[in-house]
């Protein structure tokens, strides 16, 4: 009896036990959020007189590394670039070995960016810097300043900013041909930059978004920001630099066949409507009929040809200004050929501020006005001008619009006629206004304006340009029939007055014109009219 009650009484004692033990679980403590910190390393932080090819740091507790090639700054850069190990496994060091032939009196800044983290919970070691000397002392000047795009309002990350020694061995092609003197970077979040460890002295500043991450300018890919003068360091000034995609010149490339009638003409740069085409049989030298237009949204030209063609080769010259580029393309008979088509690029409704658009799949060569209709609703006729864009290939169409209104236009065969002599079939475009009172109105009143002309544009929030207006003198700009939504609005110091902005220009030492952004967004709202001064000096 006495054994059963003692069984009994251990079973229940042990069921108390488990029950106690469900309450509750070991946490580990509070999270972790100490990054991790330097211990030691040979030779140590800034040390000067370094003479070796090998760097050994220690730290607290295991670390990683990661994005070391995209994060890790190093200034003066290095030809060779340092090997860094252990790459990607957890370690309590850091080794670099160094591969490059270091300068006599140099100081050399490693910055790791936020590439060293714990190995537990990846806490960063936020811009570590290693800085070591091959000379007798640690050059410590600084240089700082901010960086914006020219046009946008969003800011490139990851910009390289990039200092030369302003003497005699530095021209206009140095940044397209050394790397600099001292380098910097953004990282992944900062407008503000800072180059330090610097050696007295006079310098030329850039700002670069690197694609190729190289040093060397390209400006096919990057952006680019320069001051004209030299900076002299030590300086305490907080230098402003805007960077600027150059507007390349036209450079055509050899065509390419597309279909029986026409070839495609990659190019880089900026095409526009005095770009010209010329066409002859490769072997005869017999001059053939062409038209060129761009290639929709792409960057490449369409060079039309007659149907029909008999030949092995083509000699094709395009020319832009003064630039003229020839080419021989292979040319053979194909099945597929291009037809007239006609496209409307608004469908049913239009808004206030809409031009009613048609868009060729061939170029138009002939349009007849005569053969062109629009009435309203009450089928009143109903007068309208029209523009067409032959580089383009677009046709735009303006005429008064009155709200909840419905129009017709109509065009009859042969209003259209294209390179191949082919006339449109009937065509029948039906088009109706909303109410006014679906729309806003947003009156623009500047203030304090630096200098005229100015442009004044509302975008939306992907940075497309809704509406444009210029002015003069007037500081009244008025925006009516504003669809609904939230807009930012900007002005332009047109100071070449040609109606667009303009980017920069290094070789020809131009900054890019002058952008101001109002610094709130603006919410149009429909049946409202908004009034907004803008103070336009910043």
């Amino acid at each position: 009896m006495l054994k059963n009650k003692l069984l009994i009484y251990v079973v229940l004692v042990a069921l108390c036990l488990t029950a106690c033990a469900k309450r509750g679980s070991i946490t580990g403590g509070p999270k972790d959020t100490i990054p991790p910190t330097l211990v030691s390393s040979t030779p140590r932080n800034m040390s000067t007189n370094f003479t070796g090819s090998e760097i050994h740091i220690d730290f607290d507790e295991y670390i990683k590394i990661k994005d070391v090639n995209k994060q890790l700054i190093i200034s003066p850069p290095m030809d060779t670039p340092p090997v860094i190990m252990p790459a990607g496994s957890a370690s309590k060091f850091i080794n670099i070995r160094i591969k490059d032939t270091l300068k006599e009196n140099t100081t050399y800044s490693f910055n790791f960016g936020q590439s060293i983290t714990d190995n537990n919970e990846g806490n960063p070691y936020s811009q570590f810097r290693f800085v070591f000397s091959t000379g007798a002392y640690i050059d410590s000047l600084a240089l700082g300043g901010t960086i914006k795009d020219a046009l946008d309002t969003k800011t490139d990350n990851f910009v390289t900013i990039m200092l030369y020694e302003a003497n005699e061995t530095f021209n206009d092609s140095t940044i397209y041909k050394q790397k600099p003197r001292y380098v910097t970077n953004t990282l992944d979040s900062l407008t503000l930059f800072s180059l330090q460890n610097l050696k007295a002295g006079k310098y030329h500043i850039f700002a670069m978004k690197d694609v190729a991450n190289n040093y060397i300018y390209n400006p096919k890919s990057d952006k680019l920001a320069f001051l004209k003068d030299p900076v002299e360091v030590p300086n305490d000034t907080i230098f402003s630099l805007e960077l600027f995609k150059e507007k390349l010149d036209f450079d055509g490339k050899k065509p390419v066949q597309e279909t029986a009638n026409r070839l495609f003409v990659p190019y880089e740069g900026s095409a526009d409507s005095t770009i010209t085409a010329t066409v002859k049989h490769g072997t005869s030298g017999e001059a053939i009929k062409s038209l060129v237009t761009k290639f929709p949204e792409k960057d490449s030209l369409q060079l039309w040809l007659p149907r029909g063609i008999t030949a092995d080769s083509l000699q094709v010259q395009i020319k832009q200004k003064d630039t003229l580029k020839t080419f021989m393309a292979k040319f053979k008979e194909l099945k597929e050929a291009d037809s007239l088509q006609i496209e409307a690029v608004q469908k049913g409704g239009l808004t206030f501020r809409e031009r009613f658009t048609l868009k060729s799949k061939t170029p138009l060569v002939q349009i007849d006005a005569a053969k062109i209709s629009l009435v309203d609703k009450d089928s009143t006729a109903v007068p309208f001008t029209y523009k067409y864009d032959a580089l383009e290939q677009r046709l735009t169409f303006d005429f008064k619009k009155d709200e909840s209104e419905k129009y017709t236009f109509l065009m009859l065969p042969g209003a259209f006629t294209d390179f191949y002599d082919t006339p449109n079939d009937t065509l029948n475009y039906k088009l109706a206004t909303r109410p006014y009172a679906d729309f806003g109105n947003l009156v623009v009143t500047l203030e304090k304006v630096k200098r005229w002309p100015v442009i004044v544009e509302i975008t939306d929030a992907k940075g497309k340009v809704y509406a444009t207006a210029t002015s003069d003198g007037d500081p009244r700009i008025n925006f009516e029939a504003i669809e609904p939504n939230t807009y930012t609005l900007r002005i332009i110091y047109d100071d070449n007055k040609n109606r667009i902005w303009d980017t920069g220009n290094y070789f020809k030492k131009l900054q890019p014109e002058e952008v101001i952004y109002f610094p709130k967004q603006i919410d149009v709202r429909a049946n409202w009219d908004v009034e907004q001064p803008f103070p336009a000096g910043g």
